[in-house]
């Protein structure tokens, strides 16, 4: 009897253990609301120093999680396992996510410091009145080449890319939106067509890119085109400051008919535990010191107008990343394509990833 009254009281005390283990495994990570908050945004996309600060004026612990697409964002947003307070999806993704209801309205009067945000950069269409979404940063997609290697030739069109001298000297970013988007543009359509016969005319103009791509990668493109492997790349304008950072001889372009016109957002999904504390981070964040030391921190656009009165002049001045408003009226937003004509660009993109081998 002693014996099983003692397997007892060890089960029960191995019980207890475990729960207060499991206890802490959720609140680390934010499965518990409490003094914290829990956000989920891109890797490395935020100076780290801010969190630190942001904790020590609120007292509200911060748990920081990263994801390395909108899609994975979305799918672990929408199966509701971790309590997310905060996330920070591109515009296309916030208005898929307001069809699926996955967002909370923002609460206007506890974000003062909204008023600093250029309104170039508010009321857009995927989220009018800025209803579930605050910008956080943006930029463009363009060219980043090397005019050492091409011998001072001249990059300013997507037509360009199709110079029979820059045979094996391209990369492309492996993405659907970007590379087709690039074919329509170079055609004078929309980054948003959804119009089949100038999708495959898009496709088929790209196919004959290929003697010129090398390679269709990811983050790679970075250290390929700083290490002067490629020539030319199609990029991120924030990935194209960090490679133009890491080698000066590189150059970045917008090109004149046009591209893409991005936005990451902070949102407060369905998820979330901690609304106030939500609320709080992304004022803290909207304030103009604080972006400003994000920005040079990230390196991508602030939408903060006040933020650049505290940043270098040559950075804010430079049209390359702060394009004039001529330029910015040729930018297209993504849109929201819907499942069918989404899943139809990633058709023709594998198909021509499918040609080059």
């Amino acid at each position: 009897m002693k014996k099983l009254i003692h397997a007892f009281l060890v089960v029960m005390l191995v019980s207890i253990v475990l729960l207060v283990i499991i206890s802490k495994l959720n609140s680390s990570h934010g499965y518990s609301s409490g003094n914290t908050v829990t956000i989920y945004n891109w890797g490395d996309y935020i100076d780290e120093e801010l969190i630190e600060r942001f904790e020590e004026e609120t007292g509200t612990k911060v748990i920081y999680e990263t994801f390395d697409s909108n899609e994975a964002m979305m799918t672990k947003i929408a199966q509701g396992g971790t309590t997310y307070d905060i996330a920070v999806p591109s515009e296309y993704m916030i208005d898929k996510m307001r069809e699926e209801d996955l967002l909370i309205p923002l609460d206007h009067s506890k974000l003062p410091n909204l008023q600093y945000i250029d309104e170039r950069f508010m009321d857009l269409p995927f989220d009018p009145s800025n209803k579930y979404s605050v910008p956080y940063f943006w930029g463009t997609v363009g060219i980043v080449y090397n005019p050492k290697l091409l011998e001072d030739m001249e990059i300013s069109s997507w037509n360009d890319l199709w110079n029979p001298e820059l045979k094996n000297q391209i990369l492309l970013i492996d993405g659907a939106r970007e590379v087709i988007g690039m074919g329509l543009n170079s055609l004078g359509y929309s980054l948003n067509d959804t119009n089949k016969d100038h999708l495959i005319e898009a496709k088929r103009k790209l196919d004959t890119l290929t003697p010129n791509v090398k390679a269709i990668v990811g983050d790679e493109t970075r250290m390929l085109l700083a290490n002067e492997e490629a020539a030319i790349g199609l990029v991120w304008s924030g990935d194209a400051a960090d490679i133009m950072w890491e080698n000066e001889d590189l150059d970045y372009v917008v090109p004149i008919e046009g591209s893409n016109l991005w936005f990451d957002n902070m949102v407060i999904p369905k998820t979330a535990k901690n609304i106030e504390a939500a609320h709080q981070f992304i004022n803290f964040m909207l304030d103009p010191e604080i972006a400003a030391q994000n920005t040079e921190y990230v390196s991508y656009s602030t939408p903060n107008k006040e933020a650049l009165n505290y940043m270098p002049e040559d950075m804010v001045t430079d049209e390359r990343f702060y394009p004039s408003p001529e330029l910015t009226e040729k930018l297209e937003v993504y849109e929201n394509l819907g499942l069918k004509n989404l899943a139809y660009y990633n058709e023709l993109f594998l198909e021509f990833k499918m040609h080059r081998k």
